[in-house]
């Protein structure tokens, strides 16, 4: 199991990790904890799940269970394994991803000598994008979910959306700020002929709009813009994370979610009852703080929207899921808005597994408890044949 990683979610995967390593049957699997901490390096780590849950507002990190008696990676000088970076015991909102982190190719190979399958719990930039999906294809080792193209597709959020408008499933106005788009004129406090024509194309969307970084996640650098002075301080925060930024108009609605499964022996995907979030905090949308530290959301599972629509949900997860080729397991959001339309969202391929992820509680009122879904995702991980799909 590797988890951790040099992104921003590290805290995030640390808690996923957790929850599996204290559910995971030691009868049936001989578990390998492998974490990669802030700073790129891949260090064999203590498998102590209590270590990697939040207490109090302290997230948790690699570093927790990495200490001296840990044991280095293989093939690596020995040093402290320090956390940092991505929020590892921080509070409250996480920073970005270290500039420079070392490369950990060198010691992959030694760490997974052996090994039967990876699975990787990792979120956003070097974990969920095809990078490590890569890096096992090329080291030969079966792993759990979505491959390289299917992971890199659904990360960003352009492509996915492109993708999915391909495959004729709706999704709502959107607006693509590029790095370039957002360099400023040539003289102080002008903007340049690309930003207004990003102003503009904002401004066609229509206030209020939700900025993301690109290729994130946890809505970690997500905000909500009601003009345009906010429009510009959210998409500095959000570029913190990513050069490339994506601008949504407000959808009006319940949001939606539905859990889905790789079929069995090539059957199609298999669906799970969908879910409507439920904000009980007060808060503007589903951010971190709501989602990790002061939880103060739930799901309704089933949604409590009409049976034709918990159909139709159902259906265009699927079809999500296929359009990204997607492999293993994924979470697909949606928005119901209250003239009955059905909007897609996005597929996340890793979707959190933490004790609050609600991609388990949708499985777990469908019938397959954690216990379950992690063997399934595990035994057809270990069914697939090597080489591309």
């Amino acid at each position: 199991m590797v988890f951790g990683g040099q992104g921003p979610e590290h805290p995030v995967s640390c808690m996923g990790a957790g929850t599996v390593l204290a559910t995971l049957d030691r009868d049936r699997y001989e578990v390998v904890p492998v974490g990669i901490l802030p700073d790129g390096r891949w260090v064999l780590t203590r498998d102590e799940p209590e270590r990697l849950a939040i207490s109090g507002r302290i997230l948790p990190s690699v570093a927790a269970v990495a200490g001296p008696d840990a044991g280095q990676a293989p093939g690596e000088a020995a040093g402290p394994a320090e956390g940092g970076g991505s929020g590892a015991g921080a509070t409250g909102a996480l920073a970005p991803a270290a500039a420079g982190a070392a490369n950990p190719v060198a010691s992959v190979p030694q760490v997974l000598t052996g090994v039967d399958v990876v699975l990787p719990i990792l979120h956003g930039p070097f974990g969920e994008d095809g990078t490590i999906q890569g890096l096992l294809e090329m080291a030969g080792v079966p792993y759990v979910g979505a491959g390289v193209l299917a992971s890199a597709v659904s990360l960003d959020k352009e492509y996915m959306k492109l993708v999915f408008a391909a495959r004729g499933l709706p999704l709502g106005p959107y607006v693509v700020v590029r790095d370039r788009d957002w360099q400023p004129g040539p003289g102080t406090g002008t903007a340049s002929a690309e930003r207004k024509r990003v102003f503009d194309a904002i401004a066609e969307l229509g206030f209020p709009v939700f900025v993301k970084p690109a290729r994130g996640g946890s809505s970690i650098g997500t905000s909500k813009a009601n003009d345009q002075a906010s429009l510009i301080e959210s998409i500095e925060a959000a570029r913190r994370y990513d050069p490339k930024v994506i601008v949504e108009r407000a959808v009006e609605g319940a949001e939606i979610e539905c859990a889905v499964l790789e079929g069995l022996d090539g059957a199609p995907p298999d669906t799970s009852l969908p879910g409507q979030l439920v904000i009980d905090g007060g808060e503007e949308f589903y951010d971190f703080e709501a989602k990790y530290l002061d939880p103060a959301g739930s799901m309704r599972i089933p949604a409590p929207v009409p049976a034709t629509v918990i159909d139709e949900i159902r259906r265009m997860a699927a079809v999500a899921f296929d359009a990204v080729s997607c492999q293993g397991f994924a979470r697909v959001d949606f928005f119901y808005t209250s003239d009955g339309t059905v909007l897609i969202n996005e597929i996340n391929t890793i979707p959190g597994l933490t004790a609050t992820s609600y991609f388990p509680k949708m499985w777990e009122a469908t019938g397959l408890a954690l216990p379950e879904l992690l063997d399934r995702m595990i035994a057809t991980a270990l069914r697939k044949r090597p080489g591309p799909y």
